[in-house]
């Protein structure tokens, strides 16, 4: 057990639990599973932790963010191996994550007292007596329960920010990356005069619900599977925390008939089976236009006809992390196929857990599962399409509503608009999650709320208005000294200002 991860606050020891390297089963860790009394005294202090961190001023906050940033590069190798060790993706890939989540973090340092800090607004002309200023406070505590695929970069995008805009965090990573977890909280540790500013709850279901119940938490930034979220809400529910809630997405990518035919193959192959498929924000469904559907499907067997999973360093992509979603894959294949696809990558054959290949079907109806359902594997469905109405219809046909992709020489902003989802990439894939600036997350079963960017920022605050009396107005409206010719002159003022 290491210094930030929440110890035992009683005998007998808590039970434990391993986490496993998906790609040969081998133990890579045993971490505690934490009951309700530990996640209690966790966030209990936290509270206090808050209170220290929120009154060192937006300065010193930057300050010490940026000395986690280098300690953080300091240890990329290091946190690399961890993560692969525990998802089996590739090291590199492992590396862009960590790359990734260090550009975020010091982007949400260096912003936050721009974003969030003390500003004037406008009275108005009634008002005018009234000087008026905005500031975002820090919520407290946030609660961050974090996903298995990405899992320094998808929690991060809620620990960096909250750290920045002055909150403690708890969080509670996947039962399946825990060391991950431990490993990214030991970077800060020593940074913060031995402050609990980020503490890591270990454990399964129970331990998440535990704090999403408990009463110090101020906040939830939730990330996982649409199903998972909504049972996090009705725990939320019975203390009134608010949430963030970021779930899965069934993501489209559009190909126009101007496209760069092969930047949008290779981008498909890309978002589509980089990471196995388990992408949130991946490419799902491709809908590509009658009159270059030939050459980009072409292109897209030959890209992802040559990719093999694997291990370390032999495969492009690594097996699936959690095991039952092998059988979400072979489902969704099976159903396609079943429905009338057609196969010109793998197939049922490419499924031998825990690693699956890269499949490609053809012409899958609507109804299938493969395009209803996330399938998190690399699984792509390439449908073609008569028109970009069809395109756009097609792509909006889904309960979710996380990113989107679009490739159009001309017509990219035009599509882009036109899609229901959070974020869209145009002639480029998965682009908009590297930007520091833009704001992450989605719409319907995708969620709510947004973590990244300056939306990010104020999502862990709380906005406090003041208004600040300068003089006293001649006509007294909101006293019971107002009398009616005074009601009448402001009623002529508001007449001639807004009624013409």
């Amino acid at each position: 057990m290491t210094a930030t991860e929440v110890p035992a606050e009683a005998a007998p020891a808590p039970p434990t639990f391993e986490s496993l390297d998906p790609r040969t089963g081998d133990v890579v860790g045993t971490h505690p599973v934490h009951d309700a009394a530990a996640v209690d005294a966790a966030v209990a202090r936290a509270v206090e932790a808050a209170k220290w961190w929120g009154a060192l001023g937006y300065a010193e906050r930057r300050r010490r963010l940026g000395e986690w940033r280098k300690a953080l590069v300091r240890s990329i190798d290091a946190l690399a191996q961890v993560v692969s060790d525990e998802t089996g993706k590739p090291l590199d890939d492992a590396k862009l994550e960590l790359v990734l989540a260090i550009d975020h973090l010091d982007w949400a340092a260096k912003h936050a007292e721009k974003v969030l800090g003390r500003r004037k607004v406008s009275s108005g002309l009634l008002m005018s007596n009234q000087a008026a200023s905005l500031t975002y406070a820090p919520i407290g505590v946030i609660g961050v329960i974090g996903p298995w695929n990405y899992p320094v970069f998808t929690p991060m995008g809620s620990i960096a920010y909250a750290l920045a805009a002055g909150n403690a965090v708890v969080f509670k990573p996947s039962e399946l990356t825990p060391g991950v977890g431990v490993a990214l909280a030991d970077t800060l540790a020593e940074l913060v005069d031995g402050h609990p500013l980020l503490q890591v709850v270990t454990g399964f279901g129970e331990t998440g619900a535990a704090l999403c119940r408990s009463a110090g938490v101020g906040k939830i930034a939730f990330t996982g599977s649409t199903a998972t979220g909504k049972r996090v809400m009705a725990a939320c529910a019975e203390t009134l925390t608010p949430v963030l809630i970021e779930c899965g997405g069934k993501d489209p990518l559009i190909v126009d008939s101007d496209a760069d035919i092969e930047a949008a193959a290779d981008a498909a192959v890309w978002g589509g089976m980089s990471n196995a498929g388990q992408t949130c924000v991946g490419v799902e469904r491709v809908y590509v236009l009658e009159d270059v559907a030939d050459a980009f499907t072409a292109r897209v067997v030959a890209k992802s006809s040559t990719l093999r999973p694997g291990g370390n360093p032999a495969g492009d992509f690594g097996p699936m992390t959690m095991p039952a979603q092998t059988e979400v894959v072979r489902r969704h294949v099976e159903d396609a196929l079943a429905k009338g696809g057609r196969a010109v990558v793998g197939g049922n054959e490419s499924i031998r857990p825990p690693f699956v290949e890269p499949v490609v079907i053809l012409d899958v109806p609507e109804d299938s599962s493969a395009i209803t359902e996330e399938t998190f594997g690399p699984l792509l469905v390439v449908n073609r399409v008569p028109d970009l109405d069809e395109a756009v219809r097609r792509a909006n046909a889904t309960g979710y509503g996380l990113g989107a992709t679009v490739f159009s020489k001309k017509r990219g902003e035009e599509i882009a608009a036109r899609l229901r989802c959070g974020m869209v990439a145009i002639n480029s894939v998965i682009s908009f999650a590297g930007i520091p600036s833009l704001p992450f997350g989605g719409v319907g079963d995708s969620g709510f709320g947004r973590i990244h960017g300056e939306d990010g920022l104020r999502e862990f605050t709380r906005p406090q208005a003041v208004a600040r009396q300068k003089f006293a107005l001649p006509i007294a409206v909101t006293s019971f000294k107002r009398t009616s010719r005074g009601m009448a002159t402001l009623v002529g003022l508001i007449k001639m200002r807004h009624g013409r």
